[in-house]
């Protein structure tokens, strides 16, 4: 049986605000995102794109100082946030939340994006034919033809989301209660002399929910391909 300390509960609860907070804020973006990429062709899309996936091969600690410099007190978006709204991110659990939104949305993205790409475009195109603008048709049509994949890609993002260390830390530090998820208890832990014990406790518990998550999103995604195969 697992013996978790008040700190180790501690940082699984956060990481589970910061996970499904991060989720909720970047889905809006992420539908957006991904049906502009699976139904439009524009000048710069190949930019949007690469601009979309390139947290998935920079190295994390740089997506976290670039979010440094960016909503930092002194950087050019946090500094305005702060000042007319006292919005913070820096070393605080937004800013987490902000960088594991950041490092999970090229995965919401791509999932969501496969699922628009795979619906009967002749299906919008006869709903178009009855007199449903552009929003009526994606909101009547495309929204619930994609909604499996579009929940698989927010399970997806959270399971991500979960598992966020390098930009997180770069970007918001190790505070104990404020910004020290699951991944930066577990390095802490590692850290002090006896303290791979209580760090094998946490490896268990991300392991568990992180697979939870990954079982929920492959039940949504085969959701997805039995709807567009019709069974």
């Amino acid at each position: 049986m697992l013996d978790l300390t008040p700190q180790d509960w501690t940082a699984i609860a956060l990481s589970l605000r910061v996970s499904l907070i991060a989720t909720a804020f970047a889905l809006p973006f992420g539908v957006a995102v991904a049906w502009l990429l699976a139904r439009k062709t524009f000048w710069g899309k190949s930019i949007l794109n690469g601009v979309i996936y390139l947290p998935l091969v920079l190295p994390p600690v740089v997506t976290g100082y670039l979010l440094l410099l960016a909503f930092g007190r002194k950087g050019p978006v946090g500094a305005f946030l702060a000042e007319q709204f006292g919005i913070v991110f820096a070393f605080r659990w937004t800013g987490a939340a902000l960088a594991c939104g950041v490092m999970s949305f090229p995965l919401m993205v791509g999932a969501i994006r496969l699922s628009i790409e795979s619906i009967d475009r002749k299906l919008e195109g006869a709903a178009s034919t009855l007199g449903a603008n552009g929003f009526w048709v994606f909101l009547t049509v495309t929204l619930p033809l994609a909604l499996p994949g579009i929940i698989a890609g927010a399970v997806l993002a959270f399971a991500r989301a979960l598992g966020e260390f390098g930009a997180t830390i770069t970007f918001v530090s190790n505070i104990p209660g404020e910004t020290q998820t699951i991944s930066a208890a577990i390095y802490t832990l590692t850290q002090v002399p006896g303290g791979d014990a209580q760090a094998l406790n946490l490896v268990i518990v991300a392991i568990v929910l992180s697979l939870a998550a990954l079982i929920v999103s492959e039940w949504f995604n085969r959701r997805a391909g039995a709807r567009r195969h019709g069974d």
